[in-house]
């Protein structure tokens, strides 16, 4: 398994690296183009090609420092610095969004003339390069945030640059200068869009907040379903980086012998891993009832007294 995931992580970093290669000197040929063709979408989209560019070299150096061992300073290793890769290409995203509104709103008070056909070539161009990047990054962005936020950067680009193809034939056949900035518009709002879902994640996981769409109450459940298992309390789980999720319990069994205790004890945790993925977890077990004030005895303590009242 871990073999396989190293080989994975390889193979991605490659693509990245060539990803950016290609993304870099696109960036350079567009802006070029933009500015001589006073297309403020061209010039735009080259804004977001450039975020994508950043995107991807975070993307890569937080898979690359990723595969370094633990330390006795960092016993997790270097798993956050993709999560933070992620929230800093989701925040640039949103600069440019507000640098693109700025622009256009000037723009639209004073309309510039638009030369259309190096708009449309370049953004055709742009289209096939964002998709085929897009491609090579689709699986491994299902398992990694830090993908994914470039993967989205690099998606997001195709369908703005889709955008400018549009406002570049309208230029063309009606002359509407003002199709340049409304679309740039368009562009910096799917920019933001884009961003909140990994800005959100990102800070979900810097919080230590559980993983996107885990049911606690399911996981409570679930422990107290082991054969063994009288009660669970001081349940915890959250997310060091991507893939990584991490549990932690106390649960309450019956006086039995040590060799009892930790069949009990494994049966728990493979339930955790199998269930919901959770692979790293520390399990206290313990013979006796939660304090009042830990988490989850209170909510069963309330619960258990409503049913009497109610009874």
């Amino acid at each position: 398994m871990g073999h396989r995931h190293g080989n994975s992580s390889t193979l991605t970093g490659r693509r990245l690296l060539l990803s950016i290669f290609i993304t870099l000197v696109f960036v350079v040929g567009e802006a070029i183009t933009g500015y001589f063709a006073h297309s403020l979408a061209l010039l735009s989209d080259a804004g977001h090609n450039f975020a994508d560019a950043l995107a991807l070299i975070f993307s890569w150096y937080g898979i690359w420092i990723a595969r370094r061992p633990f330390t006795a300073q960092r016993t997790f290793g270097y798993h956050r610095v993709g999560i933070l890769a992620a929230l800093v290409n989701a925040v640039s995203l949103v600069v440019i969004a507000l640098l693109i509104f700025w622009e256009a709103s000037t723009r639209l008070g004073q309309p510039k003339p638009v030369q259309s056909t190096p708009m449309i070539v370049v953004a055709l161009i742009a289209i096939l390069m964002n998709t085929v990047i897009s491609f090579g990054l689709r699986s491994a962005a299902k398992k990694d945030l830090n993908v994914r936020s470039a993967y989205l950067h690099m998606l997001g680009d195709a369908i703005s640059a889709a955008g400018v193809v549009v406002a570049g034939l309208v230029v063309a056949f009606t002359g509407a200068s003002i199709a340049d900035p409304m679309v740039s518009i368009l562009i910096g709002i799917l920019i933001l869009w884009s961003s909140w879902g990994i800005l959100k994640e990102a800070v979900n996981v810097l919080l230590e907040a559980i993983p996107e769409g885990m049911d606690m109450a399911a996981v409570e459940q679930t422990i107290g379903g082991v054969h063994g298992v009288r009660a669970v309390h001081d349940l915890h789980v959250w997310t060091v980086g991507s893939g990584m999720v991490c549990g932690s319990c106390h649960i309450m069994v019956d006086e039995q012998s040590v060799r009892s205790g930790e069949n009990v004890l494994r049966a728990v945790t493979e339930e955790l891993e199998h269930r919901f993925g959770i692979a790293h977890t520390t399990i206290q077990v313990e013979v006796e009832g939660c304090d009042p004030n830990d988490m989850y005895c209170i909510n069963r303590a309330v619960e258990h007294s409503g049913e009497q009242d109610h009874n």
